[in-house]
């Protein structure tokens, strides 16, 4: 079992900053690829970042990218997403995952197995 606690969500207005993070525990940290996706309401989960075991490869999806970061620091079994340049349609909850398995598409929900309780991001405008 992977433990995922996410932070460092909050209000804040267009333009603005957040940093989130994700806090693994429970299994080796660097065995995992891991992700961020966000929900917001009425919508289905979506795919936002993820980034591979050695932190070499990151992918993201379209409307973030140039605004967005996904790191990670396997020392502290933490992962990162960083978030500039906010917009109103980047309010959501976001959630933290983690993937076991070396094979399939990454940027779908179902690649991963462990998930964190989410933390809820908030655009003004």
């Amino acid at each position: 079992q992977v433990q995922l606690v996410e932070s460092g969500g909050g209000l804040v207005q267009a333009g603005g900053s957040l940093r989130l993070s994700c806090a693994a525990s429970g299994r080796t940290f660097s065995n995992y690829i891991m992700g961020w996706f966000r929900q917001a309401p009425g919508k289905e989960r979506e795919f936002v970042a993820t980034v591979s075991r050695n932190g070499g490869t990151t992918t993201y999806t379209d409307s973030v990218k140039g605004r967005f970061t996904i790191s990670r620091d396997n020392a502290k079994d933490t992962v990162y997403l960083q978030m500039n340049n906010l917009k109103p349609e980047d309010t959501a909850v976001y959630y933290c995952a983690a993937g076991a398995s070396y094979y399939g598409d990454y940027r779908s929900s179902l690649a991963y197995d462990y998930w964190g309780q989410g933390t809820q991001v908030t655009v003004s405008s």
